[in-house]
C-alpha cells in the first residue's frame, strides 16, 4: 500500500494527481477519471492564469467553476507577476474559489517561455520567490503546491534550487515532471532527477511526473524514485480509466506492496465506445451545446481508438462527427467486439523534442536579475 499523500488538511489516497492540461482536464474529463477511481485521488483543473481570473474573464470563470462532487477542487495557476498571482490566489481564498492551489512553473510552450514564464521563469530565483511568497502569503490557509520541470536545458537546470525556495517559502508539496524545457515531451523521462529532488527537499511530499501509462509505470516510479505520489497527464489521454488502475495498484495489498503486476481495466472496444459518447455528451452539457461539445471532443477520437482496428476512413469520419447521434452511429458501425489489443498502451499525445526554448531576450546572462516582465508575459485568456 502507498501511503496517503497529505496536500495540507486534504488527504490523497491513493498519492495520485491528474495533471493539468490544456484543453482537456476540463470538468467534463475530471468527472470521468473520479468515476473511475471511485472518487479516490486529485483531480487539477486547467491552467487558469491570474490575470485573466482577477480580471474576470468569462472563460475563466467558467473554468474555475467545480461540479458539488468534486472534493477537495483544485485549481492550476500560471502567472509571472508576485502581485497579480497574490490577488488571485486573495481573490480564490476569499471567494471560497477551490480547495488547493497548484502553480504552473512546467509548462514548455513557446508562447509562454518566450515570455519568461512557465518552465523558464524558475531561472529567475529571486523572481521565482516573490511569486511564491506573495501565493502562500495571500492563500488563507489553503495549501499551495507547484509542477514544474527539471529546466530550460541540460545546461541550465534549475529543479533543485527551484524545491529548496519553494520548501522556504512555505508550498506544500513539489511535483516534477521529469524532462526539461527543451526536451519538450519527447525523450524519457528523467526518474532520476525525482529520487534527487526528494532527497534535497525532504520536508515536503515530491510528486513524479513523466512516462506514467499504466499503473505498473506508477508503482515502478514510487519504488525506484522514493516518491511520495505520482502525477499522470498524457498517460490518460483517451484512457480516464487508468484511475481505476491506479486505485486498484496502491490500495492496501496491491501490487505495490506485493511487487508483482496487478489487474487493470481492458475494455473492449465496446465498451470504449460507451465511454466516448458519454464524454461527449458530458462536454455539451458542460458548455451548453451538444454540437460544441461534439467538436470539442473530436481531439479525443484518436486517444482512445488507439490500438483498436479501426480504418483510416472510420477514424475521420468520427473526428468531424457533428453530434451525438452521428458519433454514435459512427461507432456501431465499427466491430465493437475487438478485444483490448496489445498496442493499445504507451505514448499519446504529443511525443516531440524541440532542443530549443524560445526565452526572452537576454534571459539567461543573469539567474539572480529578474529582468522586466512586461503585462504581455502573462497570459490574458486561461486554459493555454
Amino acid at each position: 500500500m502507498a501511503p496517503p499523500l497529505q496536500i495540507g488538511p486534504h488527504t490523497v489516497q491513493p498519492p495520485v494527481v491528474l495533471a493539468p492540461m490544456a484543453g482537456i482536464t476540463n470538468a467534463p474529463f475530471r468527472t470521468l477519471c473520479r468515476e473511475f477511481s471511485g472518487g479516490q485521488g486529485l483531480f487539477v483543473s486547467e491552467m487558469i492564469t491570474t490575470r485573466a481570473l482577477v480580471e474576470r474573464n468569462e472563460k475563466t470563470l467558467q473554468l474555475v467553476h467545480f461540479d458539488e462532487s468534486e472534493k477537495p477542487r483544485s485549481i492550476q495557476l500560471y502567472g509571472v507577476d508576485p502581485v497579480t498571482v497574490g490577488k488571485a490566489v486573495r481573490m480564490i481564498a476569499d471567494e471560497d474559489l477551490a480547495d488547493h492551489i497548484d502553480l504552473n512553473f512546467g509548462c514548455p510552450v513557446p508562447k509562454v517561455t518566450r515570455k519568461g514564464g512557465g518552465s523558464a521563469l524558475p531561472y529567475k530565483r529571486p523572481l521565482l520567490r516573490a511569486i511564491l511568497h506573495e501565493a502562500v502569503g495571500n492563500a488563507g490557509g489553503l495549501p499551495v503546491t507547484m509542477k514544474m520541470r527539471k529546466g530550460i536545458d541540460d545546461g541550465h537546470l534549475t529543479y533543485l534550487d527551484a524545491g529548496r525556495i519553494a520548501v522556504q517559502e512555505g508550498i506544500t508539496a513539489v511535483a516534477l515532471h521529469g524532462r526539461t524545457a527543451a526536451q519538450h515531451y519527447g525523450g524519457t523521462a528523467d526518474w532520476e532527477a525525482i529520487a534527487r529532488l526528494k532527497e534535497a527537499v525532504p520536508e515536503v511530499p515530491v510528486l513524479g511526473n513523466g512516462d506514467i501509462w499504466s499503473a505498473d509505470d506508477a508503482v515502478r516510479m514510487m519504488r525506484e524514485t522514493g516518491c511520495d505520489g505520482v502525477v499522470v497527464g498524457r498517460g490518460c489521454l483517451g484512457r480516464p480509466w487508468l484511475f481505476g488502475d491506479l486505485v486498484a495498484a496502491l490500495a492496501p495489498g496491491g501490487p505495490e506492496a506485493s511487487g508483482g503486476p496487478g489487474e487493470r481495466a481492458r475494455p473492449t472496444l465496446r465498451e470504449v465506445a460507451d465511454i466516448m459518447v458519454r464524454h461527449a455528451r458530458l462536454l455539451g452539457e458542460w458548455l451548453g451545446d451538444e454540437a460544441r461539445g461534439v467538436i470539442d471532443f473530436r481531439k479525443h477520437v484518436a486517444w482512445y481508438t488507439k490500438g483498436f482496428s479501426v480504418g483510416s476512413e472510420a477514424r475521420k469520419r468520427l473526428a468531424v462527427a457533428a453530434s451525438v447521434e452521428e458519433l454514435r452511429a459512427l461507432l456501431d458501425g465499427l466491430d465493437l467486439d475487438q478485444a483490448w489489443p496489445a498496442g493499445a498502451d504507451g505514448p499519446r499525445g504529443r511525443t516531440q523534442g524541440r532542443n530549443k526554448v524560445v526565452l526572452p531576450e537576454g534571459w539567461l546572462d543573469d539567474p539572480d536579475a529578474c529582468g522586466t516582465l512586461t503585462s504581455e508575459a502573462e497570459l490574458d485568456t486561461s486554459g493555454g
